[in-house]
This record gives C-alpha cells, structure tokens and sequence, in this order.
C-alpha cells in the first residue's frame, strides 16, 4: 500500500499524495473528538455518517477516556478562562471517540458541518444546530487551523495510528 506523508516542515497538516497521483492542494487532516455526550448520548455513528457523507475518510479512529493529562495539554490554549476547569472535567468524564479525517478542505468542511460552538445558535442542518442545544455539552470538537490539526494530532495518535489508503470515489472528491 502507498503511503502519503504529512508536510510538517512547512507547518501544515496537508498531505503528500503518493507517487504518481495527484490531489488539489486543499488535501488535509483535522482531529475531530466525539465528546463524552455525543459518546454517552448513543450519537457517534450518526456523526460519523455526517462526515464520510461530505466525503472525509477516517485515517484514525479510536475509543478513549481522555487523560486529565491530555486533556490539559490539549485545551492549553484555554487555561485561565472561566470555563476552563469545567470543561476539563467535562472531557475527562467518560469515554470519547477520536478521529483524524483528511479530505480536501477538510478543516473547514468539518467545522462547517460541525456548526457553531453553541448548540443553541448552530444552525440547523449542522451537527450541534441539530442534535445540540447546549452551549457547555456541544457533541465534537475539531481543529481550527492546520497548525492545530498538526498539533492536536500528534497528541492524540502515534506514529503508525494514522492509516494511509485512497478511496475508489477520491477522484469525485477533489477539486481538478
């Protein structure tokens, strides 16, 4: 199987096609998490059927609690705010799903399916517009940028976690 390879020297979580295929430069990887509640509340296959519906392929998949540890290193940019201990205590309460999906535009196409933060002002059709009211309890989380997917990442998959593969309608996906 031909393998991609992140471009970290230039600071982005884009991938590298294999040789010989050729992708649109908007190919990219995001860290989606299904949060304890969508866990909890039985929803992770209807938000995943969200994703891959769009055309984002799962590369990583996993069921995990989440460290405090991780969990702080992970919201470290939020350290300080008001909600900063409750949303800790929030992820570290039960079991979450972590997914790393690549597509083109994937960082933006999952934040636009995801929706607004609060479920309460996300639009509906998006995930949190419609299966979310809560502005504490929002379902997922994903990346907002390239270099936090990159970042994020590697916080949450190993080396050799991330799978490398192609689907038959990729060619239907990516902007020629």
């Amino acid at each position: 199987m031909e393998e991609y390879s992140i471009r970290a020297s230039i600071g982005t979580a884009a991938l590298d096609p294999p040789s010989g295929v050729e992708y649109s430069s908007g190919m990219e990887r995001t860290l989606i998490i299904l949060k304890p509640d969508a866990v909890d509340r039985r929803l992770v296959g209807e938000i995943i059927r969200r994703f891959e519906r769009k055309g984002l392929t799962i590369a990583g998949l996993k069921l995990a609690a989440i460290s405090r540890e991780t969990a702080e290193k992970h919201y470290e940019p939020h350290r300080g705010k008001p909600f900063y201990a409750s949303l800790l205590k929030f992820m570290t309460s039960g079991p979450s799903v972590i997914m790393a999906l690549q597509g083109n535009r994937a960082i933006e196409v999952a934040r636009k399916l995801m929706g607004k933060t609060f479920g309460h002002q996300a639009e509906a059709g998006t995930i949190r517009g419609d299966l979310g009211i809560s502005s504490q309890f929002n379902l997922v989380h994903g990346s907002d940028s390239p270099e936090s997917a990159e970042r994020e990442l590697a916080l949450f998959f190993a080396p050799g976690e991330i799978l490398e593969y192609r689907t038959s309608d990729a060619r239907w996906l990516a902007d020629e």
